[in-house]
């Protein structure tokens, strides 16, 4: 189903077009003039317009990069009753996808449509192929032998279809965002895009704008219209990584998007709608935050409608080797190299340590083993010395480099702390500053 928008100065045209494409499913919204056509755009996003070149006095064409500018991915369709060929080459210049001439029958407009509607399946399947390329890694299967990952499996399974917001618990590298991937693909919305935003990546003062979006001018360096990152996944999932992590300031915004549906970009006054769905996850004990001030407490009732925890590695034993197993074989694959399996010290190695990095931990630590790994099998010697410790451990004092000592300190901290806010305070530095340390070293 399309959102479509007809712009006509014909009330037969607008009557005809809206029976037309109503009853082939789609939703239609017709207004006779630019003014009217500009306020529905800046409203709610369209996939395809209809335009008539002649508006009364108004001229059709000096619309079109306006709509577009509003919304890049709308598709454009003129339709006139004085067709020419000059004015067919000018409309294309200016952004339309197609040219219509009046009269036209019904089957015109169907035939029409439904071109546009494959065009639009086409962009969204490249742009997920796209997405999926470049989050590609072995650790996006989800799949366990334990029973109680196996059971926060079939819940996800059983809301994916469903429009209720999902929080997503756990630590970092537990799988929260391939549960996330999960849940949008297993559900209708799975034809649309899915976005993500990382509360921890963005900077404060520029999250609203890669959240809501912004117009020109509207601050310092904004030298064009942003849609914002919830306009570019309309009709889809929207997925807020570690929101726990989230600026108070920009909380309240959030939670009245969440409610209403409702939002402004920033430099502008004009409420748009949007139809997204959404997932959060956070590796912070949300109801503390609440209750130290730091979380607004009708956000995380917004958020916790339904809530999946997902185990740490640790908890689930049973799963370390046939991860393993499947790291090996994709990083061989790709580093074009043949190792047969791990030797029986490598193994008792993986299994007796404690994973603070999780699943993404594991995966880091088989793709260094295959890179630097020389025999059939991986040594416990190809192994981290965190995981499989060496003879010599680096000291304070000892000819190394700071940053091993860091990474050291760093790895014993998390691995005997309860979560990364924790770790954090012990090691007197902010999350944000954790999160980068952990992803220089691969932790």
């Amino acid at each position: 189903m399309l959102q479509i928008l007809v712009i006509d100065d014909e009330t037969n045209i607008r009557k005809t077009l809206s029976y037309c494409l109503t009853a082939e499913g789609h939703a239609v919204m017709a207004v006779s003039n630019p003014a009217d056509a500009i306020r529905e755009t800046r409203r709610r996003s369209f996939d395809l317009a209809f335009l008539d070149l002649r508006l009364g006095g108004e001229d059709g064409m000096e619309l079109i990069p306006v709509l577009l500018s509003e919304s890049p991915w709308t598709k454009i369709v003129v339709i006139t009753a004085h067709a020419s060929v000059e004015s067919a080459v000018n409309a294309m210049k200016k952004g339309a996808v197609d040219y219509i001439a009046k009269p036209f029958t019904p089957d015109q407009v169907r035939l029409l449509t439904r071109r546009i509607v494959r065009i639009r399946e086409l962009e969204t399947e490249v742009a997920a192929l796209r997405e999926d390329m470049q989050r590609l890694g072995p650790e996006n299967r989800l799949e366990s032998k334990n029973p109680g990952m196996q059971r926060i499996i079939e819940m996800a399974k059983k809301v994916a279809p469903s429009e209720a917001t999902v929080l997503l618990c756990g630590e970092s590298g537990t799988g929260k965002s391939v549960f996330a991937k999960a849940i949008h693909h297993w559900s209708p919305r799975a034809p649309k895009p899915m976005a993500v935003v990382s509360c921890p990546a963005v900077p404060s003062d520029l999250f609203e704008s890669e959240l809501f979006g912004h117009v020109k001018g509207a601050f310092t360096g904004a030298v064009r219209d942003n849609p914002g990152r919830i306009a570019a996944c309309e009709g889809g999932t929207l997925f807020l990584d570690e929101i726990g992590d989230m600026a108070p300031s920009v909380q309240a915004k959030v939670l009245r998007f969440i409610q209403d549906r409702e939002y402004e970009r920033v430099g502008e006054s004009t409420p748009r709608q949007a139809d997204v769905r959404f997932i959060a996850a956070t590796n912070a004990h949300l109801e503390k935050r609440v209750a130290e001030g730091r979380f607004r407490e009708d956000l995380f009732h917004r958020l916790n409608v339904i809530s999946l925890t997902i185990p740490p590695l640790r908890n689930r034993k049973e799963d370390i080797m046939p991860l393993a197993v499947n790291f090996l074989a994709h990083f061989c694959r790709t580093n074009h190299k043949t190792i047969l399996g791990f030797t029986a010290e490598a193994e008792n190695a993986m299994m007796n340590h404690a994973w603070p990095g999780n699943v993404r931990e594991l995966c880091n630590t088989i793709e260094r083993a295959v890179i630097l790994g020389s025999g059939e099998r991986i040594e416990k010697t190809d192994l981290p010395d965190q995981i499989a410790p060496a003879s010599v451990i680096p000291a304070i004092g000892d000819k190394v480099a700071l940053s091993a000592i860091e990474e050291l300190h760093i790895r014993k901290i998390m691995a005997n702390t309860a979560s990364l806010q924790e770790a954090a305070d012990v090691l007197g530095i902010d999350q944000a500053t954790l999160w980068r340390r952990r992803k220089a070293y691969g932790i």
